[in-house]
């Protein structure tokens, strides 16, 4: 019987193979639908099953770092070109190198709309069952859970697609119109109006949290308020409010699909939406994550690193939003050095190198000249050429530098010293101890973690950001940690964002950013001792929070992708040559004219961003099946 019943659950789920073909599509046996809600252990199976597509932000899915995932077109996260010969299409993409036949890789446009399906599925037969001690709440809460899973799979898809087929509460049949079964896309704003509403209206009705952790990731009221916030950020932002580019962009009705006038209250609505979710979450218990030294002062180090690392039940209050079960020996896999036993090419940009703050807290590098060496902030104290010739010493338990406060060894090349703690647990770079072998990483040719393999850094780092410090690859020790989709840091910084553009100068806007770099273990903005000048107006401050978003959310899923293309960014920073270390060097040297030296900038890879990339296209299978679907602007 068992067998039987996940083969029904995957003939069911398995018949729905498009958006346009799915519709017509309903069980056939009402039988074993009865069967199936008749049954308590069922009806949970079929709820988890509409759980089943939440993004794992840490490897699989569109939301993830891995060969399907999103992350790496942002400029945070690179991994090596070479893996793209066995499967890793996402390169190709950052090149440019794809159209609408060239398929999505993660499969959103036909996935979701099937798990959807079978939400509106779920809430239409779930009911209560005394005999096995399902309770009228009990159906009411999995009702709204469905509803959560319906709303958020709309948010993913309008968030890569923008406007989308949109019919969300009629589950519909082979009885159906052709009207309504092959639905063309309905306005961006039409879309976000009824999410903002469906998930303001749910935050209303479950729980913030639940006393089982055995349901930890099932939807309570801070995940609708997180996802309705972060969704009224990116529709307040310059790629979707008042864009002139999609002027004349129509649906098959000849309807407007984007609105081109800039509206102003947009911001007002995020910045409020933030609020709200601030206000909330620390109702329902949340904060951002500390740990202390024994001087009770803030261990930056540990704080950050492990707040990516420590369940809710070990005290971390920053999560808002978790998926449970995420591919976490893939992503730990992929970046640890070759030499151990890793596949050792999951790296990390030059340019998120670049954007961490100094020991002092400000910008090392403010630019670059068109040969794309760096314009070095002077007043940072930042030198690029050199080597240490003494250890670092920071107040922290941090150990991954050999202990004893030490964070940077004597040798260490003079750009990686006296930077700001979140780039030390970010970045793995050549000549960092690596604890787990008791020795520094080689990254050089023909090193034990260097080329020239593809299974090597090729731009000289590695990503550390999200890989456990406990994992040992080269004995199958992967340590557990849930992936976190959405936390609080984030909804400081969304705030802070949100209200600099509603509301510039109110006194919120420094609040929640210094206290993202208070744990951050950086000087504050203020006018007291030790801190460092106010962004002096409103475009200064936009710069400012901009920064802070890069280094505090470096390398989490897709948020850096995100944020470029929200703020129409992606030709500045997506289009061009990519730089990071002599992948071919053979020296520890700095030497600009020795070809064997590995510390001198160098292009690894030239990268394609054009208009038509803010939004994924149509895939052209999906084209072919509905005629009233339009191709997204300038994929034509």
């Amino acid at each position: 019987m068992k067998l039987i019943k996940y083969l029904f659950v995957a003939l069911v789920l398995g018949a729905f193979s498009s958006c346009s073909d799915y519709l017509d599509k309903q069980p056939d046996d009402m039988l074993t639908l009865e069967m199936v809600f008749n049954d308590k252990t069922r009806t949970e199976d079929w709820l988890a099953g509409c759980y089943s597509s939440i993004p794992d932000p840490l490897w699989s899915g569109a939301y993830g770092l891995g060969q399907n995932g999103l992350g790496p077109l942002g400029d945070d996260v690179a991994p090596s070109t070479g893996w793209e010969k066995f499967g890793w299409n996402i390169v190709a993409k950052q090149t440019g190198n794809w159209s609408p036949n060239s398929g999505d890789g993660h499969g959103y446009w036909s996935l979701l709309p099937k798990r959807i399906r079978t939400a509106l599925i779920f809430i239409e037969n779930v009911k209560p069952n005394a005999a096995q001690l399902v309770t009228e709440a009990d159906v009411e809460n999995m009702k709204n859970e469905a509803r959560f899973l319906i709303a958020y799979y709309k948010t993913l898809l309008v968030e890569i697609y923008g406007p989308v087929p949109f019919n969300p509460d009629k589950l519909l049949s082979g009885g159906s119109s052709n009207e309504e079964l092959m639905a063309g896309q309905t306005p961006y704003d039409d879309i976000v109006n009824w999410i903002d509403k469906e998930l303001l209206d749910l935050s209303k009705k479950l729980p913030a949290s639940y006393s089982d952790k055995k349901k930890f990731g099932r939807a309570t009221s801070i995940m609708c308020l997180a996802v309705r916030a972060r969704l009224l950020l990116f529709a307040a932002s310059p790629l979707v409010n008042g864009n002139p580019d999609y002027k004349g962009h129509v649906n098959n009705k000849g309807v407007e699909l984007f609105n081109t006038t800039y509206d102003p209250q947009k911001w007002v609505r995020a910045a409020n939406a933030c609020k709200e979710l601030i206000d909330a979450a620390h109702a329902a218990g949340h904060g951002l994550y500390y740990e202390y030294n024994a001087d009770g002062s803030i261990d930056p180090f540990q704080s950050y690193q492990n707040m990516f690392f420590k369940k809710t039940t070990e005290g971390n209050k920053e999560i808002l939003f978790a998926r449970p079960d995420c591919n976490i020996n893939e992503i730990n896999r992929h970046a640890t050095p070759r030499g151990c036993a890793g596949n050792g090419g999951y790296g990390i940009t030059q340019s998120l190198v670049d954007a961490f703050f100094m020991e002092n807290g400000l910008p090392p590098i403010v630019g670059y000249n068109t040969d794309g060496s760096p314009i070095i902030n002077e007043a940072s104290g930042y030198k690029e050429k050199g080597f240490s010739t003494a250890p670092e010493i920071r107040n922290t338990k941090w150990i991954e530098s050999q202990g004893d406060g030490k964070v940077t060894l004597a040798g260490t090349y003079n750009m990686y010293t006296h930077r700001e703690p979140r780039f030390y647990i970010s970045v793995l770079y050549n000549r960092a101890w690596y604890r787990s072998e008791n020795r520094t990483t080689r990254f050089m040719i023909g090193e034990w973690d260097g080329g020239p393999t593809h299974d090597a850094p090729q731009n000289g780092y590695l990503l550390r950001k999200t890989i456990h410090p406990d994992h040992e690859v080269r004995n199958g020790v992967f340590p557990y940690y849930p992936g976190i989709l959405y936390r609080l840091g984030e909804a400081y910084l969304n705030y802070a964002e949100a209200l600099n553009e509603a509301n510039p100068g109110n006194p919120d806007i420094l609040k929640y950013l210094n206290l993202i770099r208070e744990r951050a273990g950086i000087p504050q903005y203020g006018s007291g001792a030790g801190m460092i000048p106010v962004p002096a107006n409103q475009a200064d401050m936009r710069e400012a929070i901009h920064r802070e978003r890069r280094v505090e959310m470096n390398c989490e899923n897709i948020i850096r992708y995100f944020d470029i293309r929200r703020w129409k960014q992606g030709e500045k920073f997506l289009n061009g040559p990519f730089y990071g270390m002599n992948f071919m060097g053979e020296k520890v040297s700095d030497d600009d004219k020795d070809p064997k030296a590995f510390f001198t900038r160098k292009v690894y890879q030239n990268r394609v961003f054009e208009k038509k990339h803010y939004w994924f296209p149509v895939p052209q299978s999906e084209m072919d099946k509905n005629p009233n679907l339009v191709q997204n602007p300038f994929w034509k």
